[in-house]
């Protein structure tokens, strides 16, 4: 990513966020719902979670109206956003947390940083992660079959989700659905539950 890149200054926000989101409140909502619903019957207690990338804090959001007692914490590489939204000031490639969240939440963050601060972000996003991974991602084939070009950044680092889940797999048992299982956890999946 570039430095001018790694702005995600006030004109950003503008057009991928308010003008026509890929993710609204709404979206959002049915999302986390899915996920902590998961997590509640994987017996995954939600105490702790962690949001990469927290945009303009609608994961924040859902948490303070649904799940009020858990304890959220949001980080952004945009000082605007932080400014903002109120997020701290960090960049996944080079920050781990002092301690690990149940539930960590990288949402449309891994495609902006290049190959090896992109590597090193997944070793954090493990460090990070005490039970479950949530991790959204375009690929490249998410690119010629599902993205909406119109409401998508298309200035990114396009790789193939076989790149992604090489590195993955030495910490995370894939589940689907964007949904990834620490292995330090311990849990085990149904095969059918598991890819």
């Amino acid at each position: 990513m570039t430095a001018a890149r790694s702005l995600f200054d006030a004109a950003y926000y503008r057009r991928f966020y308010r003008e026509r989101p890929v993710h609204d409140a709404r979206h959002i909502a049915r999302l986390a719902s899915g996920v902590t619903g998961l997590c509640g019957w994987w017996g995954v207690p939600l105490r702790r979670v962690l949001d990469v990338g927290a945009g303009t804090g609608l994961w924040r959001d859902w948490f303070a109206r649904e799940r009020p007692s858990v304890r959220y914490q949001s980080i952004d590489v945009s000082a605007y956003a932080c400014d903002r939204y109120g997020h701290e000031h960090a960049d996944i490639s080079t920050w781990r947390p002092a301690r690990p969240a149940d539930l960590v939440i990288c949402q449309g963050v891994l495609q902006y940083l290049d190959d090896r601060p992109c590597a090193a972000a997944i070793g954090n996003l493990a460090a990070a992660t005490r039970s479950v991974l949530y991790l959204e991602v375009p690929t490249t084939a998410d690119r010629d079959e599902v993205i909406d070009p119109e409401a998508t950044d298309l200035d990114i680092n396009w790789r193939s989700g076989a790149w992604y889940r090489r590195r993955l797999r030495e910490h995370f048992v894939e589940l689907g659905c964007g949904l990834h299982a620490a292995r330090s956890a311990g849990r085990h999946f149904y095969e059918l539950e598991r890819r």
